[in-house]
């Protein structure tokens, strides 16, 4: 099972303190609009999303489809049947995918710790 470019994606307070913070770390932004409140950035192979108010705890994010770049991959497993696989494997999400659906989608569950984990396929 490929799932995709990896990134942490953070809730952040203030996405401004949090661009100044991570800028003298390195990164860099590679995607986003400061104005909407999202942000992606990368130092090296290193990609973090920082968002303002959409979601209450950090997420692990996987996207299906991408390369760590945010490349187009030609060929990659789609999130729908990843989905299935996971079920196959008796776990449970939290918001599935339409499996009737084809393109954008996303699927979300938890580790047993309780880290949220969102497949999110952009194309």
């Amino acid at each position: 099972m490929e799932l995709g470019a990896f990134s942490v994606s953070l809730n952040v307070r203030d996405i401004q303190q949090s661009y100044d913070f991570y800028k003298k770390l390195g990164f860099e932004q590679m995607g986003g609009n400061i104005d909407q409140k999202w942000l992606i950035l990368r130092n090296g192979t290193t990609v973090i999303g920082l968002f303002q108010g959409m979601f209450e705890k950090n997420i692990l994010t996987f996207n299906p489809g991408w390369d760590q770049n945010a490349v187009n991959l030609e060929n990659f497993q789609d999130v729908r049947e990843i989905q299935k696989q996971l079920k196959a494997a008796g776990l449970s999400l939290d918001k599935e995918a339409d499996e009737n659906s084809s393109g954008p989608e996303h699927f979300v569950l938890k580790d047993p710790d309780g880290n949220v984990i969102m497949l999110d396929q952009h194309r």
